[in-house]
């Protein structure tokens, strides 16, 4: 089928190579280097991120959907797109941006950590006025405390995911709780400013 990848595709090497570089980190007697594995572990994540989007790239030169698509991807055909799409700009008809903002994922999840912390003033540091003006301390914290209310303490955090939404670019956190999953949600502009910040169900 024309797209499909040969034995030289360099998604499926690099996929291919971090696997194995990960594999050999676990599987060193003693357990290795375990920052080598970290290291290891990132770099299949980051190789993972581009097979998805070689894999929906297929997908959608086969004629499938954005529905279908999030569908296999557990997510909605919005954010399946906001993710993986490649929208043209209506105004030049080039290609739009797809350079995330960089050090957005590690922000985000700092963001939850100061969270989880109760560190309401420190968390709105980085917020844009608009958002400084929304959230003061108090409904940062009823905010976090709704969450907690329905699903637990938040047990540990998952790899985050980056991806441009025009000009913005937005972090997809997986979050485990006590009783459920959630993703958190950032975006931040193009100053680096946090322009949102949502909790809601990993489908969503």
């Amino acid at each position: 089928m024309p797209g499909d990848p040969g034995p030289d595709d360099p998604v499926a090497i690099r996929v291919r190579d971090a696997a194995r570089h990960l594999l050999a980190e676990l599987a060193r007697p003693g357990g290795g280097s375990p920052l080598g594995a970290v290291a290891a572990a990132r770099e299949l994540s980051a190789a993972s991120y581009a097979g998805q989007q070689a894999a929906v790239d297929r997908a959608r030169a086969a004629g499938h959907s954005w529905r279908e698509i999030g569908a296999v991807l557990e997510t909605t055909r919005q954010a399946a797109f906001q993710r993986f799409g490649r929208p043209v700009d209506p105004r030049t008809g080039q290609p739009m941006n797809r350079v995330t903002l960089p050090g957005a994922e590690d922000r985000a999840v700092a963001l939850i950590r100061l969270l989880t912390e109760g560190r309401w003033t420190a968390a709105r540091d980085e917020f844009s006025d608009a958002m400084i003006a929304a959230l003061d301390d108090g409904r940062l914290a009823a905010g976090w405390a709704q969450v907690a209310g329905t699903v637990g303490r938040l047990e540990r955090t998952g790899d985050p995911l980056a991806f441009p939404v025009g000009e913005n670019t937005v972090v997809d956190v997986p979050l485990s709780f006590e009783a459920g999953e959630r993703t958190g949600r950032v975006s931040f502009g193009p100053d680096g400013k946090i322009l949102g910040l949502f909790v809601r169900s990993p489908a969503s």
